[in-house]
């Protein structure tokens, strides 16, 4: 019968690598606990996301290794703390994360408040700000254009919630079709209020929707708070690869990393025959991301339920998590939270 211990265990799991890290598991402190009975081992993991994307190759590979030194059965348990660069974003909100596109009409704003639904699903706190002052979307994405913003007796503003997602947007503070006539420095002070007289609490992530463009509002947000990336919307055609570009290039000129690509309305698939068709073509947004060396998150069909629960006011991967799309947002999340990840660990002399 063979000796198992704790330390026999832990040196297994330090010749385990995290797939995204390539860092052992004990050196990034992922090791929480080890608990040794007889030759039954039971092993909790610490992620760096809830959202982690190779979750289930970890797994294997803790399994397999503490096997290896004679354990004759293993129960592996997972917790994650997402942990911030250098310093937290903002108090208590460890990573602000920009989603842009350049031109409007990618379906920047839905992306946007699946990807903030998904991580809120994989048991992040999320935070979503709807950043398009003149023209917000996301109230009605998320089905609550109702309910008034109200602050508290230290009149910070207290964000409102839908899907386990806390959000702000001016579509609940202004009356419904009332047109915003402002110019940029009342535009400033809407996202200063948004950002820092808000009471968001603790939140892993703060998704921010900017509207399109290149102008006050992005640079407002790059000089206000300490933004860990940007992720960019992008179709398949020329005309909105280019306007892509030129958010990338506003994005690099204001030091703000590029966490990667979106191709969304990638293809649609006929749902009488099956037949797929590349409406918008197909392909663009990877091909953008490749020549600028960029990480490609990935594609997004355009479907029925997609459309549909954007309008309804439940987004797709609460009304459908089944399809093509909801799944592909998903699964983008994951990737975005595991390159939120790696560029953490980058940033750190050591964790």
């Amino acid at each position: 019968m063979p000796v198992v211990t704790e330390d026999i265990v832990l040196k297994a799991l330090s010749l385990v690598n995290d797939p995204e890290l390539h860092q052992d598991l004990v050196s990034l402190g992922m090791v929480e606990r080890v608990v040794v009975t007889g030759t039954q081992v039971h092993a909790k993991i610490n992620l760096t996301t809830p959202a982690c994307p190779l979750k289930g190759v970890i797994e294997a590979d803790v399994r397999r290794a503490i096997e290896a030194v004679g354990a004759s059965s293993v129960t592996v348990e997972f917790g994650a703390t997402v942990r911030a660069s250098n310093k937290p974003a903002l108090p208590g909100i460890q990573h602000v994360i920009l989603v842009g596109s350049g031109k409007g009409g990618v379906g920047k704003s839905s992306v946007s408040t699946n990807l903030a639904i998904a991580l809120a699903q994989s048991g992040a706190r999320v935070g979503l700000m709807d950043a398009d002052i003149y023209g917000p979307s996301i109230a009605h994405m998320l089905g609550n254009t109702e309910d008034r913003i109200k602050a508290n007796q230290n009149k910070q503003m207290l964000p409102l919630e839908r899907f386990g997602v806390k959000f702000l947007s001016m579509a609940n503070l202004v009356p419904a079709g009332q047109a915003l006539v402002w110019r940029g420095p009342m535009l400033h002070g809407a996202i200063q209020q948004f950002l820092k007289e808000a009471l968001w609490g603790e939140l892993d992530y703060l998704i921010i929707d900017l509207p399109p463009g290149t102008g006050d509002v992005q640079l407002s947000l790059a000089q206000s708070v300490s933004i860990t990336g940007a992720v960019i919307v992008t179709t398949p055609q020329d005309v909105a690869l280019i306007d892509a570009a030129r958010a990338m290039d506003m994005f690099k000129k204001s030091s703000i990393p590029i966490l990667g690509v979106v191709e969304n309305m990638s293809y649609f698939v006929a749902p009488d025959t099956g037949t797929r068709y590349d409406i918008f073509g197909h392909g663009g947004g990877k091909r953008k991301a490749e020549q600028m060396s960029l990480h490609f998150l990935g594609e997004v069909p355009l479907d029925m339920p997609l459309r549909e629960a954007s309008d309804q006011g439940t987004p797709v991967v609460i009304s459908h998590p089944e399809s093509s799309s909801a799944q592909s947002l998903v699964k983008i999340s994951q990737n975005l939270a595991g390159r939120i990840s790696v560029q953490s660990l980058q940033s750190l002399p050591m964790l």
